[in-house]
């Protein structure tokens, strides 16, 4: 499955790029190039949903089924 995110990125005073998203506000990523800040930025999304994941997942029972769904 896809998702599409924006990604605003600027150039740093100090050199290379940094990024924001708008959907993730607490996510940034920063790097000396645009591919580089994409990939920081995209790491910074990644471990937000998995920390959200894990956070729901301890209220969950230990016999609770968990399945991935494509919708």
């Amino acid at each position: 499955m896809k998702g599409e995110l924006t990604a605003i990125i600027e150039t740093a005073p100090e050199g290379g790029f940094w990024a924001i998203c708008p959907e993730f506000p607490e996510a940034n990523g920063q790097g000396e190039t645009i591919e580089e800040t994409k990939q920081n930025l995209k790491q910074a999304i990644e471990l937000i949903l998995q920390d959200r994941m894990d956070d729901y997942c301890r209220g969950l029972p230990k016999d609770a089924i968990m399945q991935t769904m494509v919708i």
